[in-house]
Parts: structure tokens; sequence; C-alpha cells
């Protein structure tokens, strides 16, 4: 992977569509903490905890960009500032895990598995926020602060490390 400078960081949010209180509240502090560095919040543009953190980002002053699994740019949250409107419903995700430097998974379904899962496959870092304990790869955050701060840092490290296939 290469870097173009003087870019954004594109920190990818993903989670469940129907959070818990708590994620909602995690999803929100992970938004606002990625814009108050100066990062972008890349997402699935719809509720839940792409909302939360898009609506973060965008109280805080930040760029969001959501990646919609339909037709209609229209379906997107009102947080989101880009809408990229796919047609691809859950195959969406690729374009997620692909746009995104780093992810950050709060909470979650199998939709926020195959993230995971895509992500770990193509080397990148997965912090989860309650998100898929076990997973081999995610690596533990303990709070929204502590997620954003490993992301950022795995970001300027460039600790992107892609599994070639052989």
């Amino acid at each position: 992977m290469f870097t173009f400078k003087g870019l954004s960081p594109r920190i990818g949010v993903v989670g469940s569509s129907k959070p818990s209180a708590s994620g909602y509240q995690k999803a929100l502090e992970v938004g606002r903490e990625i814009a108050g560095r100066g990062g972008v919040v890349i997402c699935g543009g719809l509720s839940g905890v792409m909302e939360a953190a898009a609506r973060g980002a965008r109280e805080a002053g930040g760029l969001t960009i959501g990646v919609l699994p339909g037709r209609d740019g229209g379906q997107a949250n009102p947080y989101i500032a880009i809408p990229i409107v796919t047609d691809l419903g859950h195959a969406r995700n690729i374009v997620i895990v692909h746009t995104a430097e780093v992810l950050i998974a709060i909470e979650g379904n199998y939709g926020t598995l195959s993230e995971i899962a895509v992500a770990l496959k193509t080397g990148k870092k997965v912090f989860g926020l309650d998100s898929w304990p076990g997973i081999a790869g995610v690596i533990a955050a303990v709070s929204p602060h502590d997620a954003v701060d490993q992301a950022f840092q795995a970001v300027h490290q460039k600790v992107y490390q892609p599994q070639l296939k052989q």
C-alpha cells in the first residue's frame, strides 16, 4: 500500500445497524475523535453504528463517506457528506474495507464479521470495541479514545502488510 502525502487518514468504522445504547455512544465518540484528529470516517452510510460515527464526525467538523448498498443516494443517513452509490448490496463491505486504511469495529453481526475478515485477509489492522471477541488479529480496544489512538498509530506507522497469494 502507498499513502498520498497530505491526505487525511481514512478510518473505516463498521458495526451493528442496531447497536445497544452503549454501542451507539461509543460510535459517536469514535466519529468525534476521528474528525478531531483530521481523519475521514468511511462507513456503510446507513443506521446504527454507521450513523453514530458519521454524526460524531460531522458534529466535530469532519468529513464522512458512506458506501451505500443500493441505487439511491437518498438512503444515506443525514450525517453522510459524500454518499457512494454502489448497488452492490453486502458486497459493498469489500469497498469499505479497501477504501479504509484501518477498521474500527463496534459491536456488529455477520456483515461486520465479513468486513473484519476481508480486512484481516488483506493485512489491515482491525480494532474492536465489543465486537467479535476471540478472532485472531482483532486488536481489542478499551475505549473509543483507545480505538482511535491505535488506529491513527497504525496509519502513521504504515503497518499495512497485505497477505499476497503465492
